[in-house]
């Protein structure tokens, strides 16, 4: 039996048509209500309401994390994945416009179920939590969750639409040192002063930036600095973010920072603790495959897809995303939701997320999104490419 594609890509494109209205709402209802990593109560129940008044019931807190989902349809053929993301960041909520990745994720999922078994593939809509630093698709990697799948996707918000984030990795480090308290005025000679510790520390690890590559990363906040101005601090604590091209070149870069956050305890007479976070995100892999047909289908819908280099558009960051693109075949194409050089983390592109434009990601991803899940399953042409140009990654033991 001949499948027609067309017609399949009408189909999608009508589908999110019907449910827009429930996903823009769902958006601008995640969007009021930020959650943080792995407590995202609201959003969870929100998408697996919808989904069960859709009926697709999903598995709620699936692969042993708490706000995170399943939802599968379609019985037999290529096994494609679309991802949604909803956790917010501290003090400034959606301001990288999870809520348009969660509904475009959404959207693109439901339209691809409709037509699944006419279609000859299998389609999975995967909730993944505390994706700014908590690594919940890292977690639900490791209980299975990206197991069989022939490909896996995404849309991240920014302000261009581009083939790819220039994605490097990542992992976070927590230091704590620890001094002898005494009091400043009448005995500071008894102290050992922990945030002494703690600024030559930052210093010391300011002076590592000047000779690291342009590619590298490396960014910290104090989270303890004392209690009182006249008590020698005895606890002071840090958090840094550590990030290189890839999880290879990252691991000496790590060393070199720890190197100049101990030394300064030793210059002080302070102790030194420190622990790295259980995830590292890598680097993103896009396939290169998926990303022309992806932006074919963008194409369809008004929106040229640039790549960030020929532009000078460049949004680098980490995800772990980048983790499921060594596992399996992934894109991460950034959509359009804010005017021309709004950066992302920001006030102002959170504003922007639940604006008209927001609304237009939501829609468009969606359809994108469902068009190239379409592609993907009629065509064993393509599929082959994928897989040849995914065997051609690098190796890595470290992703999960």
């Amino acid at each position: 039996m001949t499948i027609d594609a067309e017609s399949l890509k009408l189909r999608v494109c009508a589908e999110v048509d019907r449910l827009a209205d429930r996903l823009i709402d769902a958006s601008h209802q995640i969007h009021a209500h930020p959650e943080l990593n792995y407590h995202e109560v609201f959003a969870h129940d929100l998408l697996t309401g919808i989904l069960d008044d859709c009926e697709l019931p999903p598995a709620r807190h699936a692969y042993g994390v708490e706000t995170a989902f399943e939802a599968r349809a379609g019985s037999s053929g290529p096994d494609i994945a679309v991802l949604c993301e909803y956790d917010a960041l501290p003090g400034i909520g959606h301001a990288c416009g999870h809520n348009v990745i969660a509904t475009a994720g959404l959207g693109a999922g439901l339209a691809a179920a409709a037509i699944a078994d006419e279609a000859g593939g299998r389609i999975r809509i995967l909730g993944t939590p505390a994706e700014e630093g908590g690594g919940g698709k890292i977690q639900m990697a490791r209980q299975g969750a990206f197991e069989g799948l022939s490909a896996a996707m995404m849309v991240h918000p920014a302000d261009a639409d581009l083939i790819r984030m220039d994605c490097i990795a990542v992992q976070e480090l927590y230091v704590d040192y620890h001094g002898r308290a005494a009091h400043a005025a009448a005995a500071p000679h008894e102290g050992r002063n922990a945030l002494d510790a703690a600024v030559l520390g930052y210093m010391n690890v300011a002076a590592l930036r000047q000779h690291i590559l342009p590619s590298e990363r490396i960014h910290g906040i104090f989270t303890k600095a004392g209690d009182k101005a006249n008590i020698v601090p005895a606890e002071t604590s840090m958090t840094w973010m550590v990030r290189s091209p890839n999880i290879a070149s990252l691991q000496p870069l790590k060393q070199r920072v720890v190197d100049c956050l101990e030394a300064s305890a030793s210059a002080t007479g302070c102790g030194c603790s420190h622990r790295w976070q259980g995830v590292t995100y890598a680097d993103m892999i896009d396939n290169a495959p998926m990303v022309q047909s992806y932006v074919a289908n963008a194409a369809r819908l008004g929106r040229t897809v640039h790549d960030p280099r020929s532009i000078g558009r460049a949004v680098v960051g980490s995800t772990d995303m980048g983790n499921i693109s060594y596992l399996v075949p992934s894109i991460h194409p950034m959509i359009k939701v804010a005017g021309d050089g709004v950066p992302i983390h920001t006030v102002e592109f959170a504003e922007w997320a639940r604006g008209p434009e927001g609304d237009l990601a939501v829609l468009d991803g969606a359809k994108a999104m469902a068009m190239t899940v379409v592609d993907l399953w009629v065509s064993a042409s393509l599929r082959e490419s994928v897989t040849a140009a995914f065997a051609t990654r690098p190796e890595s033991q470290e992703v999960l």
